[in-house]
């Protein structure tokens, strides 16, 4: 598989902080891949780095192959990115700042173009408005607009959704599967709002204080250890001494009014339902609960113990 970001031991300190330490990642051709931490985690300072905006201590970065050191030119007109805050003209409409920024490009972008970039992110019919009277969030959407302006293949988009009602979230959600799925794109996404990633992210990488904890598929993670389940069940009495008179006595977390919490890894939960059938307990519902929130939690929350 295509490699479209490669980073090695990548480092970078301000002074007596440690910013950024020995990290490596890599991101795949199509993945929409998130990029998880908790803030000074790192993750600002490794987009400025992929970006060339601050240079890193140590270690390398490659992008389309290729060193972003020896070839920054060359990435960056391949990249479309949107950092923190979008900042804009106030004083001039949406149109007109997509229009400078898309002659600083050096691309050549037509109106219609601009125009359906504004479409996209739901701003068209906001298009001769002047960015000072727009929402945070509205800024946010004409920075995604902008970041996709001169159709990039790599799209590095940092908090996203910051600023958007729950319906702007669903949709700059829906825009991110739709790059990724209809256009092809490559999407690396840093967001602190984890049940937006797990939903729209193939694969992802969990820092804290600047060093990788865990890489890889997210369904591979957050099946990778126990889950909690919530069993429903017609007897709970019944099912109390069933399961304290069982190998399974060790896994139970709670009971509860309905039934039972208990700690099993994925494969267990068909057999722990077929035991408690065979034993005369009708289960009504079993409800796995392993969120991304709580993976997250479970791997930072032990790093910095």
């Amino acid at each position: 598989m295509e490699k479209i970001i490669e980073v090695n031991n990548l480092s970078k300190q301000f002074k007596d902080v440690k910013a950024v330490n020995n990290l490596d990642l890599n991101v795949y051709k199509g993945d929409v891949f998130g990029f998880l931490g908790p803030n000074g985690a790192g993750k600002s300072t490794t987009i400025r780095m992929l970006l060339s905006l601050i240079n890193p201590d140590e270690g390398s970065i490659s992008i389309f192959g290729k060193s972003l050191k020896e070839n920054r030119k060359e990435i960056l007109r391949r990249t479309g990115a949107i950092v923190e805050k979008p900042d804009f003209y106030g004083y001039l409409s949406a149109y007109k700042n997509l229009e400078i920024l898309g002659r600083l490009s050096g691309t050549g972008v037509t109106r219609s173009r601009i125009m359906e970039m504004l479409e996209l992110v739901g701003l068209h019919k906001r298009y001769k408005s002047k960015v000072k009277t727009f929402s945070h969030g509205m800024k946010q959407r004409l920075g995604i607009a902008q970041a996709l302006l001169h159709d990039p293949e790599l799209v590095i988009l940092d908090e996203p959704t910051t600023g958007l009602d729950p319906q702007g979230m669903k949709e700059i959600r829906d825009l991110i599967l739709y790059l990724s799925r209809e256009k092809k794109k490559t999407i690396f996404l840093s967001s602190h709002i984890l049940h937006e990633v797990e939903i729209v992210a193939a694969r992802m990488i969990i820092i804290n204080k600047g060093s990788a904890q865990v890489e890889g598929n997210v369904s591979d993670l957050l099946n990778a250890n126990n889950l909690k389940v919530t069993i429903e069940v017609n007897d709970v009495a019944r099912t109390r001494v069933l399961l304290n008179e069982s190998s399974w006595s060790g896994k139970v977390d709670t009971f509860t009014e309905s039934g039972v919490i208990i700690n099993l890894h994925p494969e267990e939960t068909a057999p722990l339902n077929r035991y408690l059938n065979e034993n005369g307990i009708d289960v009504s519902a079993l409800i796995p609960a392993r969120s991304l929130e709580e993976f997250f939690l479970s791997i930072t929350e032990k790093e910095s113990r």
